[in-house]
């Protein structure tokens, strides 16, 4: 079942990423981001299959994350 997700906020002035969204049934927050370079992902301790990296602008937490 998808989740039903709500735009909490984004930094972008041109339409691309990176946004937070919230998950309206569960709380939990989903970022889209651009993905990290490949050595950064290299670096990833015991990652799970599909799992990788994204690069999050600070000031899109700081303005638009949730504060609970």
């Amino acid at each position: 079942m998808a989740r039903r997700l709500r735009m909490l906020g984004t930094n972008s002035k041109t339409g691309e990423c990176p946004t937070l969204y919230e998950d309206l049934d569960t709380g939990e927050v989903l970022v889209q981001g651009k993905i990290a370079d490949p050595e950064d992902i290299a670096q990833m301790v015991n990652p799970l299959s599909g799992e990788t990296l994204v690069v999050v602008d600070r000031a899109l937490l700081v303005n638009f994350a949730p504060k609970e």
